[in-house]
């Protein structure tokens, strides 16, 4: 049981990260309903040309907000693997685009995403990667992840029978 309050989960988190899972599935759903009536090609252009677009409208509002004399940042380089993130951006939408439209449909296609998200997150803390401390998974680590895929088992197997 926590006893400090680094160790209580703030509320305000919990609901920013379920708000967030909820935003993501309204947009999975929305790229496949594009994918759906146009192409999975045309869905993640017209995911990633809004964002594009709301980006440049809040880079544009900061930067007339900005405080005269408040100095600029200094520009750093990014590594070079941080401009993957657009290509692997569009991949994904454009594979979620065709599977929500397929036989696995939203949930199946979420269930998946989030198995592959966890195993991704448990590789990198094993070897490291991204800078990250490496961190040997432990037995709660697997056991989550043994449910996960047990639940996306039974979402892609069994889930249509109820329906």
């Amino acid at each position: 049981m926590p006893t400090t309050t680094a160790e209580r989960p703030n509320p305000l988190h919990l609901l920013i990260a379920f708000g967030s899972g909820g935003i993501l599935t309204l947009m999975v759903l929305l790229n496949g309903q594009l994918g759906f009536y146009g192409t999975p090609l045309f869905s993640s252009w017209t995911a990633h040309g809004t964002g594009t677009l709301a980006a440049a409208l809040m880079i544009a509002v900061l930067y007339r907000w900005r405080r005269p004399g408040t100095p600029e940042a200094p520009a750093e380089k990014a590594p070079l693997w941080a401009y993957l993130g657009g290509i692997a951006g569009a991949v994904t939408v454009m594979l979620t685009s065709t599977t929500v439209n397929s036989s696995l449909a939203l949930s199946g296609t979420l269930a998946l995403g989030l198995a592959g998200q966890v195993v991704f997150s448990l590789s990198a803390d094993h070897w490291g990667l991204f800078g990250l401390p490496k961190r040997r998974p432990g037995a709660r680590d697997l056991a989550a992840l043994g449910l996960i895929v047990a639940g996306s088992a039974l979402i892609i197997l069994f889930g249509r029978a109820a329906a």
